[in-house]
């Protein structure tokens, strides 16, 4: 962590939260639209900001709603989209780095780096839902406990889907790095892993889980939205600490364009869908992305005192599989990295 104060640090940023993110413009109108530049040079100027996006993450479809409707505008923002096809942990460094100003990714991933003092703040989390552990109908895998002695497909050893699975066994008594092998696939090949039987189950996130588990008709053996998971988010909007610190009023207005996105897509997934299909690669029907997305909680959108209590909990869990330091103060960590940009009766009153 970094070496200011973090009470300071929240007083700060508190007392200036509410302040005024700028002049907005009609948020129902096309990217380009004339009406949409005319209004443009009437307006305020909009603050330019720089959000890092994986465009082909359907977890980010609501970045390409919020620029379509104009939810980023609504804000007084005008958005430099970073196009990120890397790995969310370098994601995380380009906004530690002042390369964007901000971006979204997964909390099980990000909370190492963190730790080790990435300046950067979390001020929203954006939903949950999409991890899945998949295996054959036929595999006699039916719970997370019979994967003791299994080999499962992951993408990456660090994987944030291997990590929260790992998390699980742990809880039961398993010892995920001994009982279980883990095993290295790009995700696009996780079918053919299963068909030859190099590996007995795939732990993997959407839209390669989603697709897999409806082409090949697998069995979704654990998700994380199940049982204590049902509320927690697993994706994050991310922030560069300068910015939250500087000027928290367009940390707010970036924070508050995103909930207002995540609602949208969350009521419109049909829309949503439509919106995003033109990024995602290949041909994926947009009736495919909206059935993912009715499957995610992008009506969940936890900020402040909830926040940090997920991410707590979440900093906890990690120490179970050795990820986090055993001495870290999982609620000093929240409280460090979740700042209090927007109130419960705000987040009321933005959705009422």
């Amino acid at each position: 962590m970094t070496d200011h104060n973090i009470w300071s640090r929240r007083s700060f940023i508190k007392s200036f939260a509410y302040m005024g993110a700028g002049a907005g413009l009609s948020g129902a109108l096309g990217l380009f639209s004339p009406a949409r530049a005319l209004a443009a040079e009437t307006a305020a100027p909009l603050t330019t900001v720089r959000l890092a996006w994986g465009q082909t993450a359907v977890c980010q479809s609501p970045i390409s709603v919020a620029l379509k409707q104009g939810f980023f505008t609504k804000y007084g923002l005008n958005i430099e989209p970073v196009n990120f096809s890397g790995s969310t942990d370098a994601l995380l460094q380009s906004i530690a780095t002042g390369h964007a100003d901000g971006g979204i990714g997964m909390a099980l991933r990000w909370l190492k780096p963190l730790e080790q003092g990435f300046d950067v703040d979390l001020t929203v989390g954006t939903h949950g839902g999409c991890m899945r552990l998949l295996t054959p109908k036929n595999s006699g895998i039916t719970q997370l406990s019979d994967l003791a002695g299994k080999s499962v497909a992951v993408t990456d050893q660090a994987s944030p889907i291997r990590n929260f699975f790992a998390i699980q066994l742990a809880k039961q008594g398993i010892d995920p790095d001994k009982d279980v092998n883990w095993v290295q696939y790009p995700d696009n090949l996780f079918g053919e892993a299963l068909r030859k039987g190099e590996v007995q189950a795939v732990a993997g996130d959407d839209p390669q889980a989603w697709l897999i588990k409806h082409h090949d008709e697998l069995l979704e053996v654990d998700n994380n939205l199940r049982g204590e998971y049902a509320n927690v988010t697993c994706c994050v909007l991310g922030l560069r600490g300068s910015l939250v610190r500087e000027n928290p009023a367009v940390a707010k207005a970036l924070t508050l364009a995103i909930v207002d996105a995540q609602q949208w897509t969350s009521d419109h997934p049909d829309e949503a869908a439509k919106i995003f299909a033109p990024f995602v690669p290949g041909s994926i029907d947009p009736a495919d992305i909206a059935a993912m997305l009715r499957e995610h909680t992008h009506h969940h959108h936890s900020t402040g005192v909830q926040l940090r209590g997920e991410i707590e909990k979440y900093v906890n869990e990690l120490k179970k599989i050795n990820v986090i330091r055993p001495d870290t103060d999982a609620a000093q960590f929240a409280d460090h990295y979740v700042p209090e940009l927007l109130d419960h009766d705000q987040m009321n009153m933005q959705h009422s």
